[in-house]
């Protein structure tokens, strides 16, 4: 049986209610991505052009500060969960990528968005980091039940 890490970052809490549930359901360990700057709701606008997230996205080379980093050599799948911004994956995500060692792991990305999908989300994170091993992702909701989450991860 294969030890799983859920990692998640969450800005306004629905990532992070999500991925207690997959932690608490299956009995996985579990670690938050919190930057060091919390995000505000201002920071969040993602139609105000100055907000602190859209400068972010829009340059894809920033990594936001993270408050600390966590081991991951215990386990054999991590699970990184966010929310989807600008049809990708936050670029805190590459900061805590970065941080860790994930070469010989699978990694299961999962999102949480209104509308938008894991696929390129994944694709990115894929293209920017060839060397590790991307699985398929899962846009999720909260309403999914707990064996469909475990089947996923298992997969």
């Amino acid at each position: 049986m294969s030890k799983v890490l859920v990692t998640y970052f969450s800005a306004s809490g629905v990532t992070k209610s999500i991925a207690q549930k997959i932690a608490d359901d299956n009995g996985y360990d579990i670690f938050e991505i919190v930057p060091q700057e919390i995000y505000t709701p201002e920071d969040l606008d993602w139609t105000n052009k100055d907000s602190r997230s859209t400068i972010e996205m829009n340059d894809r080379t920033f990594r936001p500060p993270i408050v600390e980093s966590t081991d991951v050599s215990e386990y054999d799948t991590v699970v990184i969960g966010f929310p989807v911004w600008w049809y990708t994956a936050p670029t805190i995500i590459n900061t805590f990528i970065e941080s860790v060692d994930l070469s010989g792991k699978t990694i299961k990305a999962f999102c949480t968005s209104g509308g938008s999908g894991i696929d390129k989300c994944v694709d990115d994170l894929a293209s920017a980091y060839p060397e590790l091993d991307f699985a398929k992702g899962l846009r999720l909701t909260g309403r999914e039940s707990a064996d469909k989450i475990k089947e996923w991860i298992s997969e």
